[in-house]
């Protein structure tokens, strides 16, 4: 079944909302989960739980969160990702917007990356 475009909006900030305890206002298509919301490592397992009951999907967690491409040392070189990295990272995230985290991509930045519109793209892919 098809969701559209506000249907998905409308349950990613509701798992935000949740998840988060962040008020409906702050949960807009341009707010980043960590730097604007206050996301937290452990945040992501309640957001993947409520989003895959919400839609009925399966969410890896690396999917989502590919932590195994910032800790590895081929990716990372000094605190920053590599070249090599960003092509991973664009492999496995192509519903994220790295535009921005490529001008500078420190690894501690990553996190203000992802923003509630990449996570209603990401579902609306998994969703298809």
């Amino acid at each position: 079944m098809a969701h559209t475009e506000e249907e998905i909006f409308q349950k990613v900030r509701e798992a935000l909302e949740d998840a988060l305890g962040v008020d409906e206002d702050e949960v807009t298509p341009e707010a980043t989960l960590v730097g604007d919301l206050g996301a937290e490592s452990i945040d992501f397992l309640d957001i993947v739980f409520k989003l895959e009951k919400a839609f009925d999907i399966q969410i890896p967690r690396e999917e989502l969160w590919p932590e195994d491409i910032l800790t590895n040392s081929t990716y990372v070189d000094d605190g920053k990702v590599t070249p090599e990295g960003l092509e991973e990272l664009k492999r496995r995230m192509p519903w994220a917007n790295l535009s921005n985290f490529e001008q500078n991509p420190r690894v501690q930045d990553f996190g203000n990356l992802l923003t509630v519109q990449d996570m209603c793209s990401y579902v609306k892919a998994k969703a298809a």
